[in-house]
């Protein structure tokens, strides 16, 4: 770490000691709100316990602010986190030994194992999968082929971001199906794996937030009244511009063959030292020198993704009732990620192992030797995962959401056309502190809901301004799961994906700000969209220009 850095950790560390002091002092942590569900009306209320109030302050937001903070700083993920979620304890326990303790284990660390126990499951069954096929040399096979059919780095990416759009349903099985899948592909031409971690990110969520058959659309649904919620989000769909616009920035920033930020710094370090990580460890490391069978083919990677593909699939409806009589969409609407995935890929997982066995590539003892494998390589991912997943809970135990509610209805009425907009910037910061953007939508939803004329024009304008904003923040933030699980897929270090990313998502949150402006007072999506790709086209020629005036990256 240089001087400067030192000094800057210094700095943060004497912040936050001061913020800490002040909370304590004060006890501003320990502000309560009214109820938003009963004001004190409903004395077995879910909310508030009968009391007609919650808690809620601005202080709720202070554990992800530290962990991020210091996560930027140190470029260490697990003390940064872990100490966000230690403030987070303090603030609750209101300083208290115990009770710090207490929520630390208890509300925190338990409950994130607990309540994503089910994808914690499927990054295992994952991860042996992806075992399985590398050692049946199934990923070699398929990385040859591809030497041979795409000729270049871009068409390696559009390669990837075609793979990222078709696979839809859902993000966590996006991004590590995405990854598995394509990483000796980018890798024989040379494409950083931070690059690679962010086109995985880019078309995960984005892409699922203007899906109408997907996981997200589901959850969107379940917030919004019975039997509109789904109808609205596919009538917000035209309006997301973050989704829409990171779709365009990513053709456009690849037809241009250009790169800025410090993802210039990767990609130029890729390119002329065929260095896919420059900084940080390797998270593949312990894959180098790994025996690989000789019989493998392409179809060894192909099948068991088509398998893992069809399997989810169809565990996601069955959860959500397809068997029961429920449509395809409504099962969708029902269903449970967090039991479905794991319900797939274990499926999965059991019908690979037949066929490496059956087709001779590993016998049954190869084929079990990758299962402690597997759970070994997705241990960094699972860690991180707990640790946001504990720091999320420590934001929702001090009233994060309430605060935010109630700051946001309160200041509606003033707003006017503006209000979108305000919606967006609200959605981002309040999902990138959180790191969950359906947390983000399912607190914002029924305030957007009851502040917008029903069946307007404006409404479904300020529902996808909720909607692009709450996946906007949960692209960029550090402690998100599919950020997370972005660098995971992509086995690239978690820190280097977030700082080459920022720069990219703010880019396109700035041009999303803009047209969530422009459409507050237009209304009209005919002239809305097309303007928003060519402002977002626009601004890409500008960038490149600049950089290109700049003498070329060094490597970090």
């Amino acid at each position: 770490m240089t001087k400067a850095k030192k000094i800057t950790l210094l700095v943060a560390c004497i912040v936050i000691l001061a913020l800490l002091v002040v909370a304590g002092v004060t006890n501003g942590a320990g502000s309560l709100l009214s109820c938003p569900d009963c004001d004190g009306t409903v004395a077995d209320c879910e909310t508030c316990g009968g009391s007609g109030q919650v808690r809620g302050s601005l202080w709720a937001l202070l554990p992800p602010v530290i962990a991020i903070g210091l996560a930027l700083i140190t470029k260490e993920v697990y003390s940064s986190l872990f100490i966000g979620i230690l403030s987070g304890a303090l603030l609750f326990s209101d300083f208290s030994f115990t009770g710090t303790l207490d929520a630390l284990v208890g509300e925190g660390l338990i409950s994130a194992v607990s309540g994503t126990a089910g994808i914690f499951i499927f990054l295992v069954e994952l991860g042996i999968i992806v075992c399985l096929i590398n050692k049946a040399g199934g990923s070699a096979a398929f990385g040859n082929w591809a030497k041979t059919h795409i000729k270049s780095r871009a068409g390696a990416i559009f390669a990837t971001f075609l793979l990222g759009v078709l696979i839809f349903v859902d993000d966590y099985f996006n991004c590590l199906t995405v990854g598995s899948v394509m990483r000796p592909v980018t890798d024989s031409k040379r494409v950083s794996r931070a690059k690679l971690a962010y086109i995985i990110d880019a078309t995960a969520a984005p892409v699922c937030m203007i899906a109408p058959i997907s996981s997200w659309a589901a959850a969107v649904a379940s917030y919004a009244e019975e039997g509109e919620g789904l109808s609205l989000f596919i009538s917000a769909i035209p309006y997301n511009f973050y989704s829409l616009l990171t779709l365009v920035f990513i053709i456009a920033i690849t037809l241009m063959g250009f790169d800025y930020g410090s993802m210039r710094i990767h990609e130029l370090n890729a390119i002329e030292n065929n260095d896919l990580y420059t900084c940080g460890d390797r998270v593949d490391k312990d894959e180098d020198g790994e025996v690989v069978s000789s019989k493998g083919n392409i179809l060894d990677l192909i099948l068991p993704v088509i398998a893992l593909v069809v399997c989810c699939v169809f565990a996601l409806v069955y959860v959500g009732g397809i068997l029961d009589g429920a449509s395809f969409v409504d099962s969708f609407a029902n269903t449970d990620a967090t039991v479905g995935l794991p319900w797939g890929g274990l499926v999965a997982l059991v019908l690979t192992v037949i066929y490496m066995i059956l087709r001779r590539t590993l016998n049954f003892k190869e084929a079990m030797d990758c299962v402690p494998q597997g759970f070994i390589a997705m241990v960094p991912a699972i860690l991180i995962l707990t640790f946001a997943t504990a720091l999320k809970n420590m934001t929702t135990v001090l009233g994060a959401k309430y605060y935010v509610g109630d700051l946001m209805s309160g200041q509606a009425a003033s707003l006017g056309s503006l209000l979108p907009a305000v919606i967006f910037l609200v959605a981002c910061v309040l999902s990138f502190a959180t790191g969950t953007s359906w947390g983000t939508f399912g607190i914002l939803i029924p305030i957007v809901t009851a502040i917008f004329e029903p069946g307007t024009e404006l409404l479904i304008i300020g529902m996808s301004a909720c909607l692009a904003g709450a996946v906007c923040g949960d692209h960029c933030s550090p402690i998100s799961d599919t950020t997370i699980m972005s660098s995971a897929g992509a086995k690239c270090n978690h820190l280097n994906h977030v700082s080459t990313q920022i720069p990219y998502a703010v880019t396109v949150a700035a041009l999303s700000f803009v047209m969530f402006i422009i459409s507050g007072f237009v209304q009209k999506i005919w002239i809305c969209l097309p303007l928003g790709i060519v402002l977002t086209v626009g601004t890409l020629f500008v960038i490149k220009m600049i950089v290109n005036k700049k003498a070329p990256a060094k490597k970090a």
